[in-house]
């Protein structure tokens, strides 16, 4: 799967702007962002639901599978009535519907639960049942919406685990998520805010590429050294961190910004992790340097 210079407009907000990305078959990649940052916009342009406004994809959407946010099931149908009405949808002969849902169910294992309607179900078993439909057509690429949004953590450990099945198998995934801890699971990430790509990698190389000083600083005020330290330019993140706060500072205003902090209280660097290295790109997108 292959998109080239995606542009899509509402008016006059350009919520996608000039993104390219490509997913190889058996890769998992995530497409990481805050609301706002474009990522559904994008994936619906790739499903083909939404025309760009320009650019291109490449991509059979008769080997895809599309699995949206939310509300993308029939909640007065049973688990294996919803079932059921896919495998009709995508045309799969009623030995292949047999089969298939039989696959899905044992692997999701939703099987006791097949007569129990969609609109009773847990927010995990929602969106469990949601990935088996998208999978009903055995996809090539499957995009992903957001899928472990308001799942609890054993269903969102156990999305994960299926789709590291899928992906071994050969599929290509293509993954929206808002949470840095899912990011750092993929294969490559793309980095969006604004409508536009910030930065795209193996989640490691980002991290090994990064160019600005991580610190912990323990002062007896910790709000109020929040407060001080979100107002300077030369801090690109600062965050909680349980009695401490998590800093990023600009490589090269680190030696004027420290007699600040020594007056603030005691800091330590640390390793910058992937969370650091985002909220970083968004305040200054040359964060990471370039590949050599």
């Amino acid at each position: 799967m292959k998109a080239t210079g995606l542009v899509r407009r509402f008016g006059g907000l350009t919520a996608v702007d000039g993104v390219s990305l490509q997913v190889p078959p058996g890769e998992l990649y995530g497409l990481v962002g805050p609301d706002g940052a474009g990522k559904t916009t994008t994936v619906r342009m790739l499903a083909g639901l939404l025309t760009p406004d320009a650019g291109v994809v490449e991509l059979d959407r008769s080997a895809l599978g599309y699995m949206p946010q939310r509300y993308s099931l029939y909640g007065d149908l049973s688990i294996a009535e919803n079932l059921a009405f896919f495998g009709r949808l995508f045309g799969l002969s009623k030995a292949q519907r047999a089969e298939r849902t039989a696959r899905l169910l044992e692997i999701t294992r939703l099987g006791r639960f097949q007569d129990r309607r969609a609109d009773a179900l847990s927010g995990g078993m929602y969106k469990k049942l949601a990935l088996a439909c998208a999978l009903l057509p055995r996809p090539q690429v499957l995009l992903l919406d957001e899928p472990s949004n308001g799942v609890d953590p054993v269903s969102r450990r156990e999305l994960w685990d299926l789709l590291y099945e899928f992906v071994a198998e050969g599929m290509a995934v293509v993954l929206c998520t808002p949470y840095m801890d899912e990011a750092a699971r993929c294969h490559r990430v793309g980095l969006l805010d604004r409508g536009r790509l910030l930065a795209e990698g193996a989640p490691a190389e980002l991290v090994a590429r990064f160019r600005h000083p991580t610190l912990r600083l323990t002062t007896p005020d910790r709000d109020a050294a929040e407060r001080t330290l979100a107002e300077d330019p030369a801090v690109l993140a600062v965050s909680p961190e349980g009695d401490t706060l998590r800093l990023v500072v600009r490589a090269q205003a680190a030696a004027a910004l420290a007699p600040r902090l020594a007056a603030l209280g005691t800091t330590e660097p640390v390793a910058p992790d992937f969370e650091d290295v985002f909220l970083a790109l968004l305040q200054d997108p040359e964060s990471v340097r370039a590949a050599a």
